[in-house]
């Protein structure tokens, strides 16, 4: 079974930015299509950005402009680069195939204080 872990989550201020990391177990990463969801409680899991396999991008409209989504296929993992971040971005953030087909990770929890 795949194995997925995010880390590089934690607490900042508003404005602030953090990079998240993704890492799968699975040899056939590099022609995976990746995203990264968020969620918060009571809240489903939302696609904030998705990568295919060959490095075409993908936003949702809040997250536009601020995050940025990479891979490195040589390493199994994919990035999201957050920044300008708010206290709105404050959720567990997961990464999965752009279709969640994978068992999911334990996430990673991001914090941004106003």
């Amino acid at each position: 079974q795949v194995q997925l872990v995010e880390s590089g989550g934690g607490l900042v201020q508003a404005g602030g930015s953090l990079r998240l990391s993704c890492t799968a177990s699975t040899i056939i990463f590099r022609i995976l299509p990746m995203g990264w969801y968020r969620q918060t409680p009571g809240k489903q899991r939302e696609l904030v950005a998705h990568i295919t396999g060959g490095g075409n991008t993908n936003y949702e409209d809040s997250v536009k402009g601020r995050f940025t989504i990479s891979r490195d296929n040589a390493k199994n993992t994919v990035y999201l680069q957050m920044n300008n971040l708010t206290p709105d971005d404050t959720a567990v953030y997961y990464c999965n195939t752009n279709t969640g087909g994978l068992a999911w990770g334990q996430g990673t929890q991001v914090t941004v204080s106003s």
